[in-house]
This record gives C-alpha cells, structure tokens and sequence, in this order.
C-alpha cells in the first residue's frame, strides 16, 4: 500500500482577498503560518512522511519549512515547478470578480482554474493539466510501494490529480471549489487501486 498526501498552502493575503494567484510570489499571512505549523504537527501525529515534494512558489516553500519544523526527521523537499498553480499571465492579480467581468462566458460561481481563455503570458487548460498529469505519472514511478509521500502544493493542481485519480471528468474538476487552505487529501495506492480521503480540511 503506497499513501500519497495532497496539501495545499496554507493562507496568503492574496486568498483573503480573492486574487487569481497563479505564479506570484506570495508569501504566507499570520494565519496562513499558523495553519502550516498546526498542519505540521498533525502530520507527525497521523503519518511517518518517507518523501516530500513541493511547487517552488514561496507560498509551497514557506508552508513546508513549518511541516518540516514540526516533523522530526521529515525529509528533505524536492522542490519542483512542474507543481506549480496554472500561470494566469496578464490576469494574475485580478480579483476574481473582475477577472469574470473580462470573461463574460465563465460564470462567477465557477472556481478561477476552469477558465477557458489563455490571456497574454498565461497557460491553457490543456498545458497546464498536460503538465501537472505528466508530474503526477513521475511521481507515482518513482515513490516506491509502502511508502508515504507528501506532495505540497496548490488548489487547482490538487483538482487536477483528483480528476485523474478518480476518473471525474476535467471540467466538472476543475469548476468545483478548491481545497481549504492546509487542507489534506490522502490517496492510496493498492495494485493500480485507488481510494481517495480527504482527511482534513483545513486548520
């Protein structure tokens, strides 16, 4: 049995204030760091992590410092931006309201990650799924059977795996709500079979 942990970031001003975030280098708040460091001491409590990954947004890397703080003995990260939320381009920084006014065909009760349009600088639905589902093949190669890793990452790349997971189709995904912040999926892995949990959902 082979258990994967999917975590989002913990709380950035930008979330409080309903920013399309993309690849910014937004830092964590107050609370976005106590979250991280709860999270951290969850963790420990719950699971024995044998391998850490993360996207290389300062938002992943600070909320993994604090789980590794908190876990004795958790391993060194992986940093790698082939996790990375989808780039937005020219959008990121938009409040999410704005940003649906510019797009009269996405509806403003639709998450930010199903947005059809591609602006200047931005990834499409297509690269940015081809990307995270071609991470997600790697990792499943290279984590070894009985381990347990932990894969720190962003809200619509957490949909992606999901959908690929469980078979839910990409758009109903990718159009539902994110994860909370520090949020917890568990995945395990039994000869090619899935069972999916989410075990926290938030701090």
């Amino acid at each position: 049995m082979t258990t994967l942990l999917l975590v989002r970031h913990g709380e950035t001003p930008w979330n409080r204030e309903g920013r399309v975030q993309g690849w910014a280098a937004t830092g964590l708040t107050d609370r976005g760091h106590e979250q991280a460091q709860a999270l951290g001491a969850w963790l420990a409590d719950e699971y024995d992590v044998d391998r850490v990954v993360a996207s290389d947004l300062r938002r992943t890397r600070e909320t993994t410092d604090h789980l590794r703080a908190a876990g004795d003995g958790l391993p060194d990260p992986t940093v790698d931006r082939a996790w990375r939320e989808r780039g937005f381009g020219v959008y990121q920084g938009f409040l999410a309201e704005e940003l649906f006014e510019r797009e009269p065909d996405h509806a403003s009760g639709d998450s930010v990650s199903a947005l059809a349009a591609a602006p200047e600088g931005a990834e499409g639905i297509d690269e940015f799924c081809a990307r995270v589902e071609s991470a997600w093949a790697g990792l499943r190669e290279r984590v070894d059977d009985g381990e347990t890793a932990l894969l720190v990452t962003h809200g619509g790349v957490v949909k992606v795996v999901l959908s690929l997971v469980t078979g839910r189709s990409r758009a109903a995904a990718l159009t539902a709500h994110s994860p909370p912040n520090c949020s917890v999926t568990e995945i395990r892995l039994d000869d090619g079979d899935a069972s999916v949990s989410p075990v926290r959902n938030g701090f």
